[in-house]
């Protein structure tokens, strides 16, 4: 069987590909009028990331255990396993240790480096001063790595324990059960539609697999999370996720300034009082050194400009110490991470699936570190799984993973979040920056999580909502860049191997009120420039958005002479936009699968 279904997908991947057809005219594309391959598997994954690979290893771990086969199915949108992934990264191995416990034997395994130092570090505009870090960010047994290249390892051992993984076909819809009440399985996108929708000669209708168990881990800020928590109203009881961008350059530095398994953390300068965030440096193996910087989307000021902020960083002397000499820059990339903890968690689970990893919110923001706990949910949601699937299930109901929440709630992972739940939550208090860097001191250092009280998002404001009109804020005046220390930012996006075929439908839709019409369009535009100065424009890492001067259209689908251009082929996945518009009006979807950025080192 197994043989087969890998024959007929890559039958379907070849059609992809060299598909030859006598032209025809384009006709649009109608959902309701297609025939779909469907496949029958036990459990399809959405994503191929820590906690997606770790459910499906874990899994066929528990099929050798029970004596039972499983079919266990990861659909990943990359066009390889990892190369949508990036992460700072210092990786703590406790939940590598018990789904691996052999990890260390392994010759192929990427944690080559051990971090030996931790320290953090206050910047002023010109000068530096270490100061105390909390006990959370100690790094002692954690490992400096790429978390691209750790989870194409992971791939290569889910494999060989039987996982079928599939890189290029994203997860693009959810298959209901007839009564739509529950998750029946997963659709994959459509492939040769043209940017009106219509389908091409290379046209090819997305797959079906119908899965008994459904696991979605998407990442930060996924289309079916979002989707999944709306319907089944997961988040009635938790407060907004919020979210931080990360924005990450990978350097080959000078011999004299490599400290292998330094480990460093900033305060302050570029950012202002204000605003949330901080910079790291992590010295990884064979000469290289990731750094970068977090800013919490919860930022007032619509001027900012989270790529600008990093490449001033650079400029500090503490970096362009760092930074001097034969240094050279390899790879950037940039990524949304959950900044929620504790109080965003979601119910985790839905009928007939669950969510896993940072599709629900695991980070813990006071470690800086997520994939412990993406890896741990993947585990428990492979175990609920597998004994649901070895469950007589005579009625038919969708698969019941409530155990999987449960689970959750007490393990490990839950009393890691419940330590930190109040330190950056505080900052979003009446105590404002400095009571919130006063308050997570006293926490971290002494309280340690043991207060009664819980810091809540009583308004329910979203990251957009903190947003402020240009009207009350100043600009931000960014030096030019200044080679080869800074750069432009289409220079930098050259470094992250970022494609999509410009033939495709738009996957960042702009919506009013779920309708996507010219008129949308123009509201977006008269609000996001009239009022917030072309916020994406400044704010996406990636130059996909721009508001350019067109008085021959601004009357149909723009405002003052401006009109909306998205520069779809530049996104590299990091979802700002649909997280920060003020007028929440961008919808990210998933594109033609394999399109995107090709990390590899990040």
């Amino acid at each position: 069987m197994l043989a087969c279904v890998r024959r007929r997908l890559a039958w379907a991947g070849s059609r992809r590909a060299f598909h030859v057809a006598l032209p025809r005219r384009r006709e649009p594309f109608d959902p309701a009028n297609v025939e779909r391959i469907s496949e029958d598997v036990d459990v399809c994954i959405v994503g191929a990331g820590p906690a997606g690979l770790s459910a499906a290893i874990r899994l066929k771990q528990l099929e050798q255990e029970k004596g039972k086969d499983f079919r266990v199915v990861v659909l990943e949108k990359g066009g390889e396993v990892g190369s949508h992934i990036l992460s700072g990264a210092v990786i703590e191995p406790r939940a590598l240790n018990e789904l691996l416990p052999d990890w260390p034997s392994r010759d192929d395994h990427p944690l080559k480096q051990p971090a030996t130092s931790s320290t953090m570090r206050f910047l002023t505009r010109n000068y530096s001063f270490p100061i105390p870090h909390p006990p959370q960010m100690a790094n002692d047994g954690n490992y400096i790595t790429s978390l691209s290249q750790f989870t194409a390892w992971l791939g290569t051992i889910a494999e060989e324990l039987g996982v079928e993984v599939y890189p290029g076909f994203a997860g693009a819809g959810i298959v209901y059960s007839e009564d739509g009440n529950s998750v029946a399985g997963i659709r994959t996108n459509e492939v040769g539609l043209d940017k009106q929708g219509r389908m091409k000669e290379t046209f090819e209708p997305g797959m079906e697999f119908r899965a008994k168990v459904t696991l979605i881990a998407e990442g930060a800020h996924g289309s079916l999370s979002k989707e999944l928590i709306r319907k089944f109203e997961l988040r009635k009881d938790a407060d907004p996720q919020t979210y931080g961008i990360g924005l990450k350059e990978v350097w080959r530095v000078d011999p004299n300034q490599y400290r292998p398994g330094e480990v460093v953390h900033t305060m302050g300068w570029p950012l202002d009082y204000l605003t949330y965030g901080g910079g790291w440096v992590y010295h990884m193996a064979d000469g290289l050194v990731s750094l970068g910087l977090v800013i919490g989307l919860d930022y007032a000021n619509p001027y900012l400009s989270p790529y600008r902020e990093l490449q001033r960083m650079k400029h500090h002397p503490y970096f362009a110490e760092l930074l001097s000499g034969s240094s050279t820059r390899i790879a950037y990339g940039a990524r949304s991470l959950n900044e929620g903890g504790l109080q965003s968690i979601p119910k985790l689970d839905f009928p007939g699936g669950a969510l896993i990893g940072c599709s629900a919110g695991f980070v813990n923001i006071a470690k800086i570190k997520g994939t412990h706990n993406a890896m741990k949910t993947g585990m428990l949601a492979a175990e609920a799984a597998a004994e649901v699937l070895t469950e007589s299930n005579v009625t038919g109901s969708p698969n019941d993973m409530t155990k999987y929440d449960t689970a959750v709630r007490n393990s490990w992972v839950w009393s890691d979040l419940r330590e930190v739940r109040n330190l950056r939550a505080s900052f979003n208090t009446t105590l404002g920056i400095w009571g919130g860097i006063a308050y997570s001191g006293v926490d971290s250092l002494i309280l340690k999580g043991r207060t009664p009280w819980t810091f809540r998002n009583k308004t329910k404001s979203s990251d957009a909502d903190h947003t402020l009109t240009a009207s009350h804020v100043k600009p931000i005046d960014y030096p030019p860049p200044q080679p080869p220390l800074s750069t432009d930012l289409l220079t930098s996006l050259s470094l992250t191997g970022t494609n999509h075929a410009e033939d495709q439908p738009i996957h960042l839709r702009v919506r009013r009120d779920g309708v996507e019409d010219m008129g949308a369009r123009k509201e977006h535009v008269r609000r996001n420039v009239g009022e917030y100065v072309g916020l994406l424009q400044r704010a996406c890492p990636a130059g996909v958005y721009e508001y350019i001067e067109d008085e021959a259209v601004s009357k149909e689908e723009g405002w003052d002479g401006k009109k909306l251009v998205i520069n779809s082929q530049n996104c590299i996945h990091c979802k700002l936009c649909d997280i920060k518009v003020p007028t929440q009006d961008i919808t990210w979807t998933v594109p033609e699968g394999g399109g995107g950025p090709k990390y590899t080192i990040t």
